[in-house]
């Protein structure tokens, strides 16, 4: 009996997704919970795993078409095992014992168990003699290949192998070459809101300056204490601006607004998007609630994001939403920029590089660790005095941590 291998139901803010990568060919053996094929939308990569053991019987759709909810992507085979491979003849320098089982094909030599582990390690079943009935390759023939091929003293290097062609270098001496790729679902996503945003609202942008020393001088006196009281977190920088962009929230409850029609909606909690880069491109997981969390917990949180997006793991749940937006393009050295707002939030809070510059304090020139801020905000929403003192409120803040503790 043939089991459908479907498409997941998509959340409502997902029209559709593209069929990305098929990890399995018609007649691959699948066991029960393994990733088939990967389903890209515009938030994120959803992976579809085999309900029961079986052989991948069909491919309905293949990579790079479009699919909707529930939709059917292919069949699924009973059985544990591939279907046999077409029948392969012996090479004439091989012993006579050993013709028999080569013409039966590899699928009848190597167990399942045996074919994994050598697909896992790069080895060539037909290079393993078997010890098994008919000269079936069995799991501990290949385990023992395993096991003599680390064992093996590296061979010297006979010749500087050729460089593959998808590794060549974009700017080839004398060779006017072009390569065309499609664009990922994820970035025509992101470059579809980039233009949205810039052409639906009144987007503006004001800067500021924050002196970083006390907040440094507070990492620094902590982190290893922190990092020993809460199970590895490491106290980081972006925690405090959490904090900070959470409490100047409070204070001006517009910047934590959206335009919803002629509607205007103020949001009594502070779901904070904290922009995290990935190889697909950037990504903004939301901390649900940021004004209840402590310092651990959105530490704790950004981590579990970085990870999950390097990872491609990152769940649709956790991409939407957000009533605030923090990016961080200091940790690529950017020293200013102009960040664009995540529609339909009202304003992002841009930060970057620390750097060490002459500053004038109490009438002295002193060497002070300083970073700039921006707050991009829709006009709209948002006047430019509210932007402005919310910004420095930010500021204050982070200048005199202590604030944050006070609720002053």
């Amino acid at each position: 009996m043939a089991i459908e291998i479907k498409a997941p139901t998509f959340p409502e803010s997902v029209a559709d997704g593209t069929v990305a990568t098929w990890h399995k060919k018609p007649g691959d053996a699948v066991k029960r919970d393994e990733l088939i094929v990967d389903i890209e939308t515009d938030k994120v990569v959803i992976e579809v795993l085999a309900e029961a053991d079986g052989v991948l019987a069909q491919i309905i759709k293949n990579e790079g078409d479009t699919v909707l909810s529930n939709e059917l992507l292919g069949t699924l085979g009973e059985g544990g095992a591939a279907a046999p491979a077409p029948a392969v003849a012996a090479q004439s320098a091989a012993p006579a014992a050993a013709a028999p089982a080569a013409a039966a094909g590899d699928d009848q030599i190597l167990s399942p168990a045996a074919r994994k582990i050598a697909e896992e390690n790069g080895i060539d079943p037909n290079s393993i003699a078997g010890t098994g009935k008919g000269g079936r390759v069995t799991k501990e023939d290949v385990v023992a290949a395993v096991e003599a091929k680390k064992n093996a003293p590296a061979a010297a290097p006979a010749a500087k192998p050729a460089a593959p062609a998808a590794a060549a270098p974009v700017f080839a001496t004398g060779d006017r070459t072009e390569k065309r790729v499609p664009m990922t679902r994820l970035r025509a996503k992101i470059a579809e809101r980039l233009v949205e945003a810039q052409s639906s609202m009144a987007m503006l942008t004001t800067f500021n300056e924050v002196d970083m020393t006390e907040v440094m001088a507070l990492r620094s006196k902590y982190k290893d204490l922190f990092e020993k009281s809460h199970n590895g977190v490491r106290l980081g920088f972006m925690s405090f601006f959490v904090k900070a962009a959470t409490e100047a929230l409070k204070r001006f409850p517009a910047v934590n607004a959206s335009i919803d029609g002629t509607d205007i909606v103020y949001h009594g909690y502070a779901d904070i998007g904290v922009a995290v880069s990935s190889d697909r491109g950037l990504v903004v997981p939301v901390l649900r609630n940021a004004e209840l969390m402590s310092l651990a917990e959105i530490e704790n949180g950004i981590v579990t994001f970085g990870k999950k997006a390097k990872d491609g793991k990152l769940s649709i749940e956790e991409m939407t939403g957000g009533t605030f937006t923090i990016t961080n393009g200091g940790t690529f050295g950017s020293m200013m920029s102009t960040p664009i707002v995540n529609p339909p939030q009202a304003a992002i809070l841009g930060m970057h590089n620390i750097i060490q510059r002459p500053m004038a304090v109490n009438g002295q020139v002193v060497i002070r660790p300083m970073m700039y801020l921006a707050l991009s905000y829709d006009h709209r929403l948002i006047d430019g005095k509210e932007a402005v003192t919310f910004l420095v409120t930010i500021k204050n803040l982070l200048e005199d941590p202590a604030r944050l503790l006070l609720d002053i």
